[in-house]
């Protein structure tokens, strides 16, 4: 009797959505690209941005968010104070320090630099090539996101 009630506490997990979202890393991404092409979310943010944390929070714990991201999409999760040098694209980008303990990832810099300037929390999206066909920087609600992910699909 504890086994059928063990297995269906599971099940109902499972039936429920408790599903988590697939972060990737830009190398996962660079070979899952051989075997179907996808467009990337870049999801490019700080440990200090309240923002960012919020959509952390709110937005990528969206049940919906989460199976349209995983289902459709790469998501790549890229702290842009990232010390690890990362290699994207054919190309290898490092941080760079700019004080003491200050700094920003060439690569976030790359991906989520708007107008001359970094403000975050950024959303990049890049299509099948590489390529840059969106960039956001703003707080994004699961509402909202949802809708972008929507005419992103189309």
């Amino acid at each position: 009797m504890k086994k059928l009630t063990l297995i269906l506490f599971f099940l109902g997990i499972t039936a429920t959505g408790f599903c988590q979202l697939k972060a990737r890393s830009f190398e996962e991404v660079d070979s899952l690209h051989h075997i179907q092409k996808r467009k990337i979310i870049v999801f490019i943010h700080t440990d200090w941005c309240q923002f960012c944390q919020r959509m952390k929070n709110t937005t990528f714990k969206n049940q919906k968010i989460i199976e349209k991201l995983n289902l459709d999409f790469y998501f790549v999760d890229l702290n842009a104070e990232e010390k690890r040098a990362i290699t994207f694209n054919n190309q290898t980008f490092k941080y760079q320090p700019s004080g003491n303990n200050v700094g920003v990832h060439e690569l976030a810099l790359q991906l989520g630099t708007v107008n001359n300037q970094i403000v975050y929390p950024v959303l990049c999206v890049l299509n099948e090539k590489n390529e840059i066909i969106l960039q956001y920087s703003n707080y994004l609600g699961p509402q909202d996101f949802n809708l972008l992910l929507e005419k992103l699909k189309e």
